[in-house]
């Protein structure tokens, strides 16, 4: 067992998320010790306090509490079946030496949290194809979103695409199926959201709140946000195809704005209750019928710059089985819509 230590962050070091720098240096030491870590105060960036997904700047100092041994085995680090890495071999779509994209399934989280241990970033272990370091998640989708999800092959291209998201420099396009059809057919949504605390001791049923646009300046822990929508087929009144586009990347944003519409995504039980407008024999975010009842929001393209060959990149996830069983029963054909809509826009 090691004692305290401040360690300087190196010039090759900066511009990531604590936990990951945590995990390069002591890589026998798990995810959930070190958010247990950072909650009770033992892991401190230059002296202060500190979340997991805080980013590291060059020349700052953390300070790494005791550690154990190691030599001794890791014991929170999951064994992955051989199911698991042929499901996460299955969901490539495309790879080369740099970039590997994922059509992450629904119900597969991104990352760990408290207590969770199979994720996306755990099950990456499967997806070395033969270089030493595992792919590294550079966004996320929320555990039930399915679609297109891109991971870093190396560190440098991590560094890169990372400062793309936070740039806004990729463009995403999501499919949703909501409840009613919004008007106008095509607009933005302006909210901004602040996290409400939710229930018990881990803070379960934590969900954002939309605030009025002029109101987040003056609202504790509220952020701007901004999504684009276009409606591209409805049935009837009762549930519309919808293209969301997140300018800006909130948490559950696309969810919650559509929902503060009267309009909330289909399967959506956390925002979607009902109150929420559904013209129809449904109630809130259920269809009712033949419809799943599983959240139909799914990442359908992305677009980026190639950081290491300059070549504009476009990737296109096909839908989950339960939106490909809704599309079919409403009659919605993916090929006859465009890729991006708003590029149509008037």
């Amino acid at each position: 067992m090691s004692g305290v230590r401040q360690i300087t962050v190196d010039a090759d070091e900066g511009d990531q998320r604590l936990d990951r720098w945590f995990r390069r240096r002591f890589p026998h030491v798990g995810q959930g010790r070190i958010e247990k870590m950072c909650r009770k105060g033992e892991i401190r960036l230059d002296g202060g306090r500190v979340k997991p997904a805080a980013r590291v700047a060059v020349g700052q100092v953390v300070r790494v509490p005791p550690l154990p041994d190691a030599a001794a085995p890791p014991p929170d680090r999951p064994q992955i079946s051989d199911a698991d890495a042929e499901a996460m071999r299955r969901a490539v779509i495309w790879r080369d030496d740099h970039i590997l994209a994922l059509n992450k399934p629904p119900g597969l989280a991104s990352q760990g949290g408290s207590g969770q241990t199979r994720h996306v970033d755990c099950l990456a272990e499967a997806l070395r194809f033969g270089l030493p370091d595992k792919p590294r998640l550079v966004h996320r989708l929320d555990k039930d979103t399915s679609g297109v999800l891109l991971m870093a092959r190396t560190r440098s291209v991590a560094k890169a695409l990372s400062e793309a998201f936070r740039s806004r420099a990729t463009r995403k396009i999501y499919w949703a199926a909501v409840a009613g059809v919004p008007h106008p057919r095509m607009g933005t949504v302006r909210w901004g959201l602040v996290k409400a605390p939710g229930h018990g001791a881990k803070g379960e049923a934590e969900k954002m709140l939309c605030i009025h646009p002029d109101a987040v300046a003056e609202t504790e822990g509220a952020k701007r946000a901004v999504t684009d929508y276009a409606v591209l087929d409805a049935l009837g009144g009762r549930v519309a195809w919808t293209a969301l586009v997140p300018v800006t990347g909130r948490t559950h944003q696309l969810r919650a704005h559509m929902a503060e519409l009267g309009h909330p995504i289909v399967g959506d039980g956390k925002y979607g209750g009902s109150g929420q407008e559904n013209l129809g024999d449904g109630w809130g975010a259920q269809l009712g019928g033949e419809i799943s009842r599983k959240l139909h929001l799914h990442a359908r393209s992305i677009a980026f710059e190639h950081p290491v060959t300059g070549r504009r990149v476009t990737l296109t996830a096909p839908l989950p089985e339960h939106m490909v069983r809704t599309w079919a029963a409403l009659e919605w054909r993916p090929e006859e819509v465009p890729a991006d809509p708003f590029d149509e826009a008037p």
